[in-house]
């Protein structure tokens, strides 16, 4: 006898061959009726009590029903290998725990039910209450596993494509959903257990605004994560510094209560996450391009050969292949400085790659001095030139009224 709706009325399913395998494993109508008669054979055959004999039936369904089952998961896992879909790996790969456990909890309230008929107290009501709350617990399992197996599969896919993820969104909407679950199966155990829910609504409504004010800073640092969370002005592995306080580092982990970073000197900072709802965050993961902004010195000497340098400087760096020429690109006299003719070099890199830039920025300012150098100038560095009056040389006086060799 097999599954309506699998093989004969659906017969181009996409899981036809594990339909397949789970009609053929399933008890038909001619193995359920012996079952039924087993309990009376065994008292007769052992010579125990038939509610003994009742029970060692039961025990015996639910292992050879958890046995089936666990074929049929094994099966179900090759089966689920072969697609690409991201759902039935997680679906598959999560329910094989709970649903053993859900089989044995189904059984022992069977169990309860034989022993309630040998028991005069009433216990009945409460065992069965006792088993829906571990079904609802084998199904809060269930689902907070599978939420974490379809973020970690959303994410291993798209990299094998070789596409963008968002590490931050997914462990967000991850964290979110088994929270939800959570409470969820909290309240549902609770009124399964027979309390009140909506006293209890009541009461939380009135004690949470209490818990607000005497936990403020944690419902700041919560709102905080989820502001991050929603905003992402950054995600894990992303270089943030703020101008307002002294945070700057890499971006490790973010929590619903603080953020950690690993500053440049490999030290660990925790910040709370209401703390960027309050100040400035520069994330230079973002940038597009980096600077290169120098200024250039020339010795007064050189003035004449001030413009040709800089129309080299400009055509160099105009050629040069790691300078994004539609970017802005400046070389110009700037300023007579206090010992030097200062050209101002202001121009943007291809790459933002830190060590990379380092690289280019060197390359550059090397080719700057040889360009000077070709011209037959000099970098100026400070210097003061002391002027004497004639009247004061002519008279052999040395300044401050000293006379010569008067020391």
């Amino acid at each position: 006898m097999g599954l309506p709706g699998c093989g004969a009325h659906i017969p181009k399913c996409r899981h036809a061959r594990l339909c397949a395998a789970i009609t053929e494993h399933l008890p038909s109508a001619h193995t359920v009726q012996p079952m039924k008669q087993l309990g009376p054979f065994l008292s007769q055959q052992l010579g125990i009590e038939p509610w003994v004999a009742s029970l060692i039936v039961i025990a015996l369904a639910t292992l050879l029903l958890n046995q089936l089952a666990q074929l049929l998961l094994r099966h179900a896992v090759k089966v689920t290998q072969r697609t690409a879909s991201v759902w039935d790996d997680a679906l598959v790969g999560t329910a094989g725990r709970p649903l053993l456990l859900a089989m044995w909890i189904v059984g022992a309230g069977f169990m309860a039910r034989v022993l309630q008929t040998q028991i005069d107290d009433n216990f009945l009501t409460e065992a069965l209450a006792l088993r829906d709350v571990a079904l609802i617990v084998c199904v809060t399992w269930f689902l907070v596993r599978f939420i974490g197996r379809v973020g970690h599969n959303v994410i291993a896919a798209r990299e094998s494509r070789g596409d963008e993820v968002d590490h931050t969104t997914v462990d967000a909407l991850g964290k979110l959903a088994r929270l939800v679950t959570v409470l969820v199966a909290l309240i549902t155990a609770a009124q399964t257990l027979g309390f009140q829910i909506t006293g209890l609504l009541a009461l939380g409504g009135v004690g949470g605004i209490a818990v607000g004010f005497a936990a403020k800073d944690l419902l700041a640092n919560f709102f905080g994560g989820l502001t991050i969370y929603l905003d992402r002005p950054f995600s894990v592995g992303d270089w943030i510094r703020s101008p307002d306080k002294a945070i700057e580092g890499s971006v490790e982990y973010i929590s619903w209560r603080h953020t950690r970073i690993r500053a440049f000197n490999k030290n660990p900072i925790y910040v709370p996450n209401a703390v960027f709802t309050s100040i400035v965050v520069e994330n230079p993961s973002r940038m597009s391009h980096r600077r290169i902004k120098e200024t250039i010195g020339l010795r007064y000497d050189d003035f004449d050969k001030v413009e040709a340098i800089a129309a080299d400087i400009k055509v160099m760096l105009q050629s040069h292949p790691d300078i994004d020429q539609t970017a802005t690109l400046i070389v110009n006299f700037n300023r007579f400085g206090p010992s030097s003719l200062d050209l101002m070099v202001y121009t943007f890199t291809r790459t933002t790659a830190w060590v990379a830039f380092q690289q280019i920025k060197q390359d550059v300012l090397l080719r700057i001095g040889t360009i000077v150098a070709g011209h037959g100038a000099e970098i100026a560095f400070p210097t003061r030139t002391l002027h004497l009056q004639q009247a004061v040389v002519e008279e052999g006086l040395q300044p401050d009224g000293v006379q010569p060799g008067g020391l």
